[in-house]
C-alpha cells in the first residue's frame, strides 16, 4: 500500500494542490542543467514521501542524499540543497562549501529554501563567506495534504514557538498557506477566530487579500466558513489519553507521516528486518472504516471479519457453485488488510490490557470531573517516587494543573520539589517554562473548568461506545473542548456561548468578507447548504496542532444525520500529550 494517500474522495481538489507542489519541485530540477545532488533537510523527507515517489525525483540525472554533518560526496556538478530556514542548517551547508573549497573542487551550489528564504539565513551565508557562491531560490510548500480531509503546515514547533519563544512566524505561515487555498477555491466568506494566534491570523488573511487580492467574482467560493482555534484555547484535550484506533496507534507508536513503524516481528513477518513501516491512510478501505472508533469497538469489528471469512470459507469447502468461489475470491482481496490491522491491535492491547493503563484513564477521568483532589494528587506523587517517564508524569500533572487552574502553593511547592529531586535538578528550567507557559503553575484564582464543563456539557456519563450519539464516545465520556467550540461556531455562533468563550484564553472575532451575495448570515443562522445545494465546507484550522482524537470527532459530526456539513481539517501539525511535552522538554535542556 503506497504512503502517499489517495485524495480522490476529497470535498476540495486537494489532487490539484499536491500536482501544483509536485511540479514546482520537478520544475526547480529541471531549470538545473547536468548531473545534479539533491540534498535534502532530513526533517523534509517524510514531507515530501506524502508528495513524491523518491524514484520519480531519482529519474535521469539526479541523485538523492539526507543533509548531516559529513560533507556531500557526489560526482555530480550541481549540489542542490532543499532545506528549511533554519540557521543551524545554514552552518551546516556553509561548512560543506567550505570544505569543498578548501579540496579545490569545483561544484555549483544552490539553495531552496521550504517555503520561503528569511534574512537571518542568508545573514549566516555572508558571515561564513560563501553567500557570493550560492545561488539562491524558494520552494513554496505551505501544505501537504496528510489524507482526503487533513492539510498539514508541517510546522512542528508552532505551539512552543508561540507559547515561549513569542516567534510569530508560523502564524504568517498558516495565513499564507489559507490565502493560497483561497487563490484556487475562492475567498471563504465567513471567519470565526478563538485565541491570540488564531485572530491574528484572521488579521493577516485580510491584509494578503488587501496586498494580493484574490478574485471574488469567479462564482461562489467552495469553502463557505473558516474556523480558526488556538491549541492554548484547549490544552486540556491533548493532555486527554486518545481511545480511537488511530489516536492510540499515534499514541503507542507514534504516526509519522502518514505511517507507523513497527518490529517486523509484530506484523508477522519472518524476515530478518528489524523494522517495518506500516502506511496508514484512506487508501486503506477498512482503516477509514476503523480508524475513528473506540478501540474496544475496533477489537469487536477485526474479530467478526475473521470470523465471518472462517465460517465463508468452511461453506466453500462444500460449494460446486462457481460464483460462490468467486464471491469468495473476492472477499480474499481484503486479507492482506484485515491481517495488517489483526497484528496491529494484538500489540496495542498488550499495552491496553494492562490494569496500569485502566487505572491512569481512571484518573484521567476523576480530573476531569474535578472529583477527589487528593487521590490524584497521590496518584501523581505515586508516579515521580516510581520515576515513570517524565513526559507521562508532567502529561497528567499539566491537565490536573489545567483543569484546577493551578494548585495551591503547598500543593505546587510540593511536587516542583519531588520532581526535582527525582529527576535531577537540570529540570529546573523545564519547571520555570511550564509555569511560565500556565501549564504547571500556583492557584490564583478559583477553576472556571466547572463552569465550561457544565456549559459546554464537555461531561457525559452515558457514553456508548459501541453505538454513539455524541462526540464524548472519542474520550469515553469526555466531549473534546476545542470540537464543542466547532458545534457551536457553525451551529448557532460564537454569540450563544460569549460568557464561556470569554473564560477561555485569547481574544475571539468574526469576519465577514468577500462580496455581499457570498456571504451567509453566519450570525447565527445555519449555513449548511450553499445555493447549488452541496453541502457546506468548513475549513477548521488548529494553529499549535489537533490531535487524531479531534479529527475524529469532526468526521464524526459530519457522518451525523441531518448535519450538512464537510469538514477539511488544516493544522500546523497532528500532535498529542507527549510530542508537545517532548518538544518543550527538549527545549528546556
Amino acid at each position: 500500500m503506497a504512503q502517499i494517500p489517495n485524495l480522490d474522495t476529497a470535498p476540495l481538489n486537494l489532487n490539484a494542490i499536491r500536482d501544483k507542489a509536485q511540479k514546482d519541485l520537478l520544475d526547480i530540477l529541471l531549470t538545473i542543467r547536468g548531473k545534479k545532488c539533491l540534498v535534502i533537510d532530513p526533517k523534509l523527507g517524510g514531507t515530501l514521501s506524502l508528495l513524491i515517489q523518491f524514484s520519480r525525483l531519482k529519474d535521469g540525472d539526479v541523485e538523492l542524499r539526507h543533509l548531516s554533518a559529513d560533507p556531500v560526496q557526489t560526482d555530480s556538478s550541481n549540489v542542490i540543497y532543499l532545506i528549511r530556514p533554519q540557521l543551524t542548517v545554514m552552518k551546516t551547508i556553509a561548512s560543506h562549501i567550505q570544505n569543498g573549497i578548501s579540496k579545490g573542487i569545483e561544484k555549483k551550489y544552490f539553495i531552496y529554501f521550504v517555503p520561503r528564504r528569511t534574512v537571518a539565513c542568508e545573514k549566516i551565508l555572508e558571515e561564513e563567506k560563501v553567500h557570493n557562491m550560492v545561488t539562491l531560490g524558494e520552494y513554496p510548500l505551505y501544505m501537504v495534504p496528510l489524507d482526503d480531509d487533513v492539510l498539514s503546515f508541517e510546522l512542528e514547533l508552532a505551539l512552543k514557538e508561540n507559547l515561549f519563544d513569542g516567534d510569530t512566524s508560523s502564524i504568517w505561515h498558516v495565513a499564507k498557506a489559507i490565502h493560497k487555498l483561497e487563490s484556487s477555491f475562492g475567498v471563504i466568506p465567513n471567519v470565526r477566530a478563538k485565541g491570540k494566534a488564531s485572530t491574528k491570523v484572521a488579521e493577516l488573511l485580510n491584509k494578503l487579500q488587501t496586498e494580493d487580492p484574490v478574485n471574488v467574482d469567479d462564482g461562489a467560493p467552495e469553502i463557505n466558513t473558516l474556523i480558526l482555534l488556538d491549541r492554548e484555547v484547549d490544552l486540556v484535550t491533548p493532555m486527554c489519553f486518545q481511545l480511537t484506533y488511530e489516536g492510540l496507534l499515534d499514541e503507542l507508536l507514534q504516526i509519522n507521516n502518514g505511517a507507523v513503524e513497527v518490529d517486523a516481528s509484530v506484523m508477522g513477518a519472518q524476515q530478518d528486518a528489524k523494522k517495518m513501516k506500516v502506511p496508514l491512510n484512506s487508501s486503506d478501505k477498512l482503516y477509514r472504516e476503523i480508524r475513528d472508533l473506540n478501540f474496544e469497538v475496533v477489537v469487536q469489528v477485526l474479530r467478526q471479519k475473521t470470523t465471518s471469512i472462517k465460517e465463508e470459507y468452511a461453506g466453500v469447502k462444500t460449494t460446486t457453485e462457481i460464483s460462490e468461489l468467486k464471491d469468495f475470491v473476492k472477499k480474499l482481496n481484503s486479507l492482506p488488510e484485515i491481517s495488517r490491522h489483526v497484528n496491529l491491535a494484538q500489540h496495542l492491547q498488550s499495552f491496553t490490557s494492562k490494569p496500569s493503563f485502566h487505572a491512569r484513564l481512571d484518573i484521567e477521568q476523576t480530573i476531569l470531573e474535578l472529583q477527589d483532589f487528593d487521590s490524584c494528587f497521590e496518584y501523581i506523587e505515586e508516579m515521580i517516587h516510581k520515576q515513570e517517564s517524565i513526559v507521562s508524569v508532567l502529561r497528567l500533572l499539566v491537565l490536573f494543573s489545567l483543569t484546577n487552574a493551578g494548585l495551591p502553593k503547598k500543593h505546587f511547592d510540593y511536587l516542583r520539589r519531588e520532581i526535582l529531586h527525582s529527576y535531577g535538578f537540570e529540570h529546573m528550567q523545564l519547571l520555570y517554562n511550564l509555569e511560565k507557559a500556565g501549564l504547571f503553575k500556583r492557584q490564583e484564582t478559583r477553576t472556571n473548568w466547572l463552569s465550561l464543563t457544565k456549559g459546554l456539557q464537555l461531561i457525559n456519563e452515558e457514553t456508548d461506545t459501541a453505538n454513539p450519539n455524541d462526540i464524548s464516545y472519542i474520550f469515553s465520556g469526555y466531549a473534546p473542548l476545542s470540537i464543542r467550540l466547532v458545534q457551536h461556531a457553525i451551529r448557532s455562533g460564537w454569540r450563544s456561548i460569549e460568557e464561556l468563550l470569554k473564560l477561555l484564553p485569547g481574544p475571539h472575532l468574526d469576519l465577514k468578507r468577500g462580496t455581499p451575495n457570498h456571504i451567509d448570515s453566519f450570525g447565527g443562522a445555519h449555513f449548511d447548504r450553499v445555493p447549488d445545494g452541496r453541502r457546506s465546507l468548513v475549513l477548521v484550522v488548529f494553529v499549535g496542532g489537533v490531535t487524531f482524537a479531534e479529527i475524529a470527532a469532526l468526521r464524526f459530526l459530519s457522518s451525523q444525520e441531518g448535519m450538512g456539513y464537510d469538514f477539511i481539517i488544516g493544522t500546523t501539525r497532528v500532535v498529542n500529550g507527549n510530542s508537545i511535552l517532548e518538544a518543550i522538554v527538549q527545549s528546556s535542556g
